[in-house]
């Protein structure tokens, strides 16, 4: 093959060290540093006096992100999915690995993937966490229910969200050592008042001290969590539109005119994404396929055996089929048209992976053209498909025992 890169480095990053290839026409150097900061400095010194041009890092856990921090202000670094550059079975040591990247990057055989600008980095440092916020919130939640449960409390089933307002304030009287359910059942507020009698019926339990101290500490923690929530949301805010880099500012609006997308989901995926598509996703399918939100290809033989998603970045693809899924709520809408002709075949949650691959296209679309997305209307379907349409009816008439005769609309044509 071919040299293009005649002076690169493959790097096998480890927790505490990591392994370099210098490959220089076709003369190798393996050296091992440390992953401490010092010595990071010291193997991008070295890397800049041998000349090197290029690097190749394989993504390891999180491991990667700071040798590839180090390095990207003074060389061209690509991060690999070790997918790509496996070794043989009974071939691989730490050695080798780091040659074979080497090797690979020297005859252009890696495909890096996407690592967004560092601006675009610390905003989805900040959206992930806010994700992991809300999952710990759900534990809490979910745990709040069992203790509730165990002391026969029934509220979940009278009340649509028992840590909404009405559902907290008679959960800390419940924690608080209160046993009447009629004083308890006072505390709700409006719409849940309608149900006074059943609420009295679901409070009417037997929760011991520990349950009751239990109830406290969780009720305490989902507190503490929501208030994190509150302060992470307004940096994310803060960061998109406080005028350093106005693009983001300008994408967050655009992406919000798309059906399902609210500002939460717009913030996820300007984080994982960034705005300038174009520069790193060919089309709207490859960002579809990145993703994970498109049929996968599994085929031998002239046989299709598998149409099973990929992975994808889950972020991403959480984001969008959540916003797949309000998009179905909406009304006279292309998208929530879509689900309905889809799910009827399908199922529930295929037609909802096809509608957020649709709303992956779009944003690919919106960003790149830097236009508002325009409604295509409940009616687009049967529009584009009007013949195929009067040849369903037709036939669905006459299997009835009717005899058709069509005739032109003057008005209509």
């Amino acid at each position: 093959m071919e040299v293009v890169y005649h002076n690169c480095c493959g790097i096998d990053v480890h927790a505490k060290f990591l392994l370099a290839c210098l490959l220089r026409d076709g003369e190798k150097q393996v050296r091992k540093f440390s992953t401490m900061t010092s010595d990071l400095m010291r193997l991008g010194d070295w890397l800049v006096s041998e000349g090197c041009t290029r690097v190749a890092i394989e993504s390891t856990g999180v491991y990667w992100k700071p040798v590839f921090n180090v390095l990207e202000s003074a060389l061209t670094v690509i991060l690999v999915n070790p997918e790509h550059a496996k070794a043989l079975r009974g071939r691989k040591t730490d050695r080798k690995d780091c040659i074979r990247l080497a090797e690979l990057l020297s005859v252009n055989l890696l495909e890096p993937s996407f690592i967004p600008p560092p601006h675009i980095r610390r905003l989805r440092e900040m959206t992930r966490y806010r994700e992991s916020l809300s999952r710990t919130r759900t534990a809490v939640a979910n745990r709040i229910q069992k203790v509730i449960e165990s002391g026969n409390i029934k509220l979940g089933q009278v009340a649509s969200d028992v840590l909404g307002s009405s559902g907290k304030a008679m959960l800390r009287a419940l924690a608080a050592g209160a046993t009447d359910p009629e004083v308890i059942a006072q505390l709700a507020r409006g719409s849940l008042r309608k149900k006074m009698a059943d609420l009295e019926l679901a409070l009417r339990g037997d929760m011991n001290t520990a349950q009751r101290f239990v109830l406290g500490e969780l009720l305490q923690r989902v507190k503490e969590l929501e208030a994190a929530d509150d302060k992470v949301s307004g940096q994310i805010s803060q960061a998109i539109g406080n005028g350093e880099h106005p693009e983001l500012f300008e994408g967050w609006e655009l992406l919000q005119t798309i059906p399902g997308i609210g500002e939460s989901v717009a913030e996820v995926v300007i984080a994982e994404i960034g705005v300038n598509l174009r520069e790193v996703f060919p089309t709207a399918g490859h960002l579809a396929s990145w993703g994970g939100v498109c049929p996968g290809n599994k085929a031998t033989g002239g046989k299709r055996l598998s149409g099973k998603t990929r992975k994808g970045n889950r972020y991403l693809r959480a984001a969008v089929v959540q916003a797949a899924w309000a998009a179905t709520h909406t009304k006279n809408t292309s998208l929530n048209a879509m689900y309905r002709r889809l799910v009827r075949r399908l199922g529930k949650k295929k037609a909802l992976i096809a509608v957020a691959h649709a709303i992956t296209v779009i944003i690919y679309n919106v960003l790149v053209r830097k236009e508002p997305y325009k409604e295509l209307g409940a009616d687009y379907f049967e529009r584009n498909n009007s013949d195929k349409q009067r040849k369903y009816l037709v036939k669905r008439l006459e299997a009835l025992g009717y005899n058709v005769v069509l005739e032109q609309n003057v008005e209509a044509a």
